[in-house]
């Protein structure tokens, strides 16, 4: 499975993408941030995080997305801003047709280092290590987005043949209930 990994941000939105499956070593595609200009209008910015992804997909050709979950912050205009880019990462996947998950902190974090309370150093430090490369990912957005993608191909693939197996069991149900 191929994951792109999304930190979204306005600023820096970190993209990552790992290739990889339960149980097998991990391999690092590309990572990278699109970057926009904190003096153009937040639609301007938007645009560019667009095309910014749109060139990613394109390039990698991930299987699915994994998207950082929004959190409430103290800073209403960051939280804004993350995710006003957030939104867009979702919308670039879905136009595709790719699955996409989202993936709080906290779950990233735990899948990453073992602990959910991690630092962006721990993280910093594992995604090094899990992918055998010679130096972290920086700035932090991009070692944090394939944090994101490692995460989603440990714990998402289990979720979504959990969630397949659910919806065949209510058709199945519901297919009963047609037939009576």
């Amino acid at each position: 499975m191929r994951v792109l990994g999304i930190d979204p941000g306005l600023t820096r939105c970190g993209v990552g993408v790992v290739e990889g499956s339960v149980g097998r070593p991990l391999t690092l595609v590309d990572v990278g941030v699109v970057r926009t200009g904190a003096e153009l209008p937040i639609e301007q910015r938007l645009c560019l995080i667009e095309a910014g992804l749109e060139q990613w997909l394109d390039a990698t050709q991930p299987d699915a997305v994994a998207v950082e979950r929004v959190f409430s912050q103290h800073n209403v205009k960051t939280v804004m801003g993350t995710a006003q880019a957030s939104g867009i990462a979702l919308l670039v996947a879905a136009r595709r047709g790719l699955p996409v998950a989202l993936h709080t902190p906290s779950e990233v974090k735990a899948a990453v280092t073992g602990s959910g309370r991690a630092d962006k150093a721990q993280v910093g430090a594992m995604v090094t290590r899990l992918l055998r490369l010679a130096e972290t990912p920086k700035p932090a957005d991009a070692a944090d987005s394939l944090a994101l993608a490692i995460c989603h191909i440990w714990r998402g693939g289990a979720a979504t043949r959990i969630e397949a197996a659910m919806a065949a069991q209510g058709a199945a149900v519901q297919g009963r209930g047609l037939r009576r």
